[in-house]
Protein backbone atom coordinates (compact mmCIF):
# COMPACT_ATOMS: atom_id res chain seq x y z
CA UNK A 1 0.00 0.00 0.00
CA UNK A 2 1.33 3.51 -0.84
CA UNK A 3 -0.52 6.77 -0.53
CA UNK A 4 -0.63 8.91 -3.25
CA UNK A 5 2.22 11.02 -2.41
CA UNK A 6 4.24 7.99 -2.36
CA UNK A 7 3.20 6.67 -5.68
CA UNK A 8 3.65 10.11 -6.97
CA UNK A 9 7.30 10.29 -5.42
CA UNK A 10 8.08 6.04 -6.62
CA UNK A 11 6.97 7.49 -10.47
CA UNK A 12 4.40 5.92 -12.65
CA UNK A 13 7.42 4.28 -14.46
CA UNK A 14 8.51 2.19 -11.42
CA UNK A 15 4.89 1.63 -10.51
CA UNK A 16 4.11 0.01 -13.54
CA UNK A 17 7.68 -2.35 -13.98
CA UNK A 18 6.51 -3.40 -10.39
CA UNK A 19 3.26 -4.61 -11.84
CA UNK A 20 4.55 -6.13 -14.67
CA UNK A 21 6.66 -8.44 -12.42
CA UNK A 22 3.70 -9.12 -10.52
CA UNK A 23 3.65 -7.05 -7.70
CA UNK A 24 0.49 -5.03 -7.05
CA UNK A 25 0.12 -1.79 -5.50
CA UNK A 26 -2.93 -0.38 -3.84
CA UNK A 27 -3.20 3.25 -3.64
CA UNK A 28 -5.04 5.22 -0.70
CA UNK A 29 -5.79 8.52 -0.11
CA UNK A 30 -6.65 9.25 3.83
CA UNK A 31 -5.68 6.03 4.35
CA UNK A 32 -8.73 4.82 2.15
CA UNK A 33 -7.65 2.50 -1.12
CA UNK A 34 -8.50 4.74 -4.45
CA UNK A 35 -6.45 2.76 -6.88
CA UNK A 36 -4.57 -0.40 -7.97
CA UNK A 37 -1.79 -1.09 -10.23
CA UNK A 38 -1.74 -4.64 -11.12
CA UNK A 39 -0.60 -6.07 -14.47
CA UNK A 40 -2.19 -6.67 -17.50
CA UNK A 41 -2.19 -10.42 -17.14
CA UNK A 42 -4.17 -10.13 -13.99
CA UNK A 43 -6.68 -8.09 -14.79
CA UNK A 44 -7.67 -10.26 -17.62
CA UNK A 45 -7.52 -12.82 -14.97
CA UNK A 46 -9.80 -10.35 -12.64
CA UNK A 47 -12.23 -10.17 -16.14
CA UNK A 48 -12.65 -13.74 -16.96
CA UNK A 49 -13.28 -14.41 -13.01
CA UNK A 50 -16.11 -11.68 -13.29
CA UNK A 51 -17.69 -13.24 -16.37
CA UNK A 52 -17.56 -16.66 -14.58
CA UNK A 53 -19.55 -15.17 -11.66
CA UNK A 54 -22.01 -13.20 -14.05
CA UNK A 55 -22.67 -16.62 -15.73
CA UNK A 56 -23.10 -18.46 -12.61
CA UNK A 57 -25.07 -16.11 -10.90
CA UNK A 58 -27.60 -16.66 -14.27
CA UNK A 59 -27.27 -20.15 -13.70
CA UNK A 60 -28.04 -20.28 -10.11
CA UNK A 61 -31.29 -17.77 -10.46
CA UNK A 62 -32.36 -19.99 -13.25
CA UNK A 63 -31.87 -23.08 -11.30
CA UNK A 64 -33.64 -21.05 -8.89
CA UNK A 65 -37.15 -20.24 -10.38
CA UNK A 66 -37.50 -23.22 -12.95
CA UNK A 67 -40.56 -24.57 -12.48
CA UNK A 68 -40.47 -27.43 -14.65
CA UNK A 69 -42.81 -25.95 -17.79
CA UNK A 70 -41.21 -25.29 -21.03
CA UNK A 71 -42.91 -22.88 -23.47
CA UNK A 72 -41.99 -23.67 -27.55
CA UNK A 73 -40.14 -21.39 -29.25
CA UNK A 74 -42.94 -20.86 -31.88
CA UNK A 75 -45.74 -20.16 -28.67
CA UNK A 76 -42.98 -17.29 -27.32
CA UNK A 77 -42.72 -15.91 -31.39
CA UNK A 78 -46.76 -16.18 -31.89
CA UNK A 79 -46.95 -14.26 -28.65
CA UNK A 80 -44.45 -11.21 -29.64
CA UNK A 81 -46.05 -11.45 -32.63
CA UNK A 82 -49.90 -10.10 -31.36
CA UNK A 83 -48.29 -8.36 -28.62
CA UNK A 84 -46.51 -6.40 -31.47
CA UNK A 85 -49.25 -5.80 -33.56
CA UNK A 86 -51.79 -5.17 -30.97
CA UNK A 87 -54.07 -8.00 -31.92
Amino acid sequence: MLSVTEASARGIARLVADAAHGTEVLVTRHGRPVAAVVGAEHLDELDRLVADLRDLALVIGRAAADDGRRTPFEDVVEAFRRRSTGA
